[in-house]
């Protein structure tokens, strides 16, 4: 989805900032009451600078997009801020993340806050997106949602009425560490414990397990690719699935599978209404052959693995607000915690 905007003239005030802090970029966007995009943008995260650099950047941003869109400052309600972990959301920390090495132990909410003179809600950003997805995307016609993202790892949230589940030590929605195979030999997920879902169904992970396959013997059209190039991309095993190659739709398909008992987990545990499926691995989502065929092989498993009534009442769906889920989300939020506090 590319983003799209409205006019000031349009827009039902008050109004919210939310910012998405990525490994490669700060996405800021400003938003009426009901979710809507006036102004955005998007510009490099420099994550080797300290943290006290990007609050500066960041709220010359907010002046410039409030400026643009003919937001007074003083129609600002709140700003939502999220940020990948690990974190203590509760201190309003960042505390050591990997793709970011200058920000670590950093009060971010409270320096974010002091800068723009506002409330801030922190998040983790997959709980960030998911909140974007629940209140103006997929999941806006219900009550509550999981949104499991997959990229290079497995993210997620979790969203209970208009709460975001963070957990007592701000780890709470980590689906790509939920436990999906125990045998003797389950593959390693980057955190170092063994059989989580990041270790199956990420786009790393997919690209490994077909690595391996091919260096193991199977035929694909894609040994000749790893040959030369000594690596393989996502992209790559997708067309190849697309053309026919054996393998490659046998390892995505294996992807769904392992997906399936991950969603299975969470339904038995929290019971959602939809599940919204995020993230640049979606295959072409519903809109392709391959992206279609994919999300029937979860339902499928998820089908075989659990009650009859949760199969036949769950809603499972790709995400549709791409990479704008996460500042929308934040704002989100953002918006939510203010309404709380004011009744």
């Amino acid at each position: 989805m590319s983003t799209q905007t409205i006019t000031r003239e349009e827009a039902i005030g008050p109004f919210y900032i939310g910012v998405d802090v990525g490994g490669t970029s700060i996405k800021v966007g400003v938003l009426d009451d009901l979710g809507r995009t006036l102004a955005y943008t998007s510009f490099p995260t420099e994550g080797e600078k300290d943290t006290a650099d990007a609050i500066r950047r960041i709220t010359n941003v907010v002046q410039h997009l409030l400026s643009s869109s003919k937001i007074a400052f003083s129609e600002v309600a709140a700003v939502g801020l999220g940020t990948p972990g690990p974190m203590d959301i509760k201190r309003g920390f960042i505390l050591d993340p990997t793709n970011i090495p200058g920000w670590r132990h950093y009060p971010i909410r409270d320096r974010l806050a002091d800068a723009l003179g506002k409330p801030v809600t922190y998040a983790n950003d997959a709980n960030a997106a998911a909140y974007g997805e629940y209140w103006v995307g997929t999941g806006k016609n219900h009550p509550s949602l999981v949104m499991i993202t997959l990229g290079t790892g497995v993210g997620g949230g979790i969203i209970i009425g208009d709460l975001s589940i963070e957990g007592e030590n701000s780890f709470g929605s980590e689906i790509g560490h939920v436990a999906v195979d125990y045998c003797a030999h389950a593959r390693m997920c980057p955190c170092g414990q063994p059989g989580h879902l990041e270790a199956y169904a990420s786009a790393t992970a997919v690209i490994a397990r077909t690595t391996e396959q091919i260096q193991a013997g199977r035929s694909s059209s894609l040994t000749g690719l790893l040959a030369k190039n000594h690596k393989l991309t996502g992209l790559q095993i997708a067309q190849a699935a697309e053309a026919g190659d054996e393998l490659a739709l046998e390892v995505i398909l294996s992807t769904a599978d392992y997906l399936a008992r991950g969603i299975v987990i969470l339904m038995h545990t929290v019971d959602p209404a939809a599940i919204v499926l995020g993230g640049a691995m979606n295959f072409g989502g519903s809109q392709h052959p391959l992206g279609r065929q994919f999300l029937s092989r979860i339902k499928q498993g998820v089908d075989r693995q659990t009650f009859s009534l949760l199969s036949q009442r769950i809603v499972i769906d790709f995400a549709s607000l791409a990479g704008d889920a996460g500042y929308i989300g934040a704002a989100g939020l953002a918006r939510a915690a203010n309404k709380f506090a004011n009744g």
